[in-house]
């Protein structure tokens, strides 16, 4: 290298190259991380109602719930369970259940109510438009159908052994 020449290399000793990047990776690493833009937030659809509630028992809910699938038009009756309160139906090629259940007398419940929901078979919430398309057809109907079942007439009441031998030896004794 040259020296005394203006603008021409100088040798200035050990470079100082290494402790330039030292530097800048110093500030780099200090400097605060550029902040995550938050995700666009999705608008989230109004949810479907999956359930309503009736004041009338459960049993009387579960027959008339019944009534109305087997005549609705469209659903496929596969089974039901009056102990569980279900009904296991096909609805516009949707398999689901139509599921009845008393709830617990409390502060907000002082009557006779039963809940009627849809649900998938592993049980969790349907709100799926077909499935809420006939809860909504129950919940307009149900009323007017509990009201149809309770003006049949009553069926007499069933004979117990007691009554049935008691008439039989009435008969074997006018008999003789």
């Amino acid at each position: 290298m040259t020296a005394g020449r203006s603008g021409s290399l100088v040798n200035r000793g050990p470079s100082r190259l290494p402790w330039i990047i030292a530097a800048l990776a110093l500030l780099i690493g200090c400097a605060p991380l550029p902040r995550q833009a938050a995700p666009p937030t999705a608008v989230e659809a109004p949810t479907r109602p999956s359930s309503f509630t009736l004041q009338a028992g459960e049993l009387e809910t579960w027959n008339a719930v019944g009534q109305l699938l087997v005549r609705q038009e469209g659903v496929t009756y596969q089974g039901r369970s009056q102990k569980l309160g279900l009904y296991t139906v096909d609805y516009r090629g949707e398999s689901f259940f139509v599921l009845t259940r008393a709830l617990v007398a409390s502060e907000e419940v002082r009557t006779l109510t039963t809940e009627v929901r849809v649900a998938l078979h592993d049980g969790a919430t349907n709100r799926s438009a077909v499935a809420t398309e006939l809860l909504a057809i129950l919940q307009a109907r149900l009323p007017a159908e509990l009201l149809r079942i309770a003006a049949l007439p009553k069926p007499e009441p069933a004979k117990t052994k007691a009554v049935v031998k008691k008439k039989r030896a009435v008969k074997r004794a006018a008999a003789k």
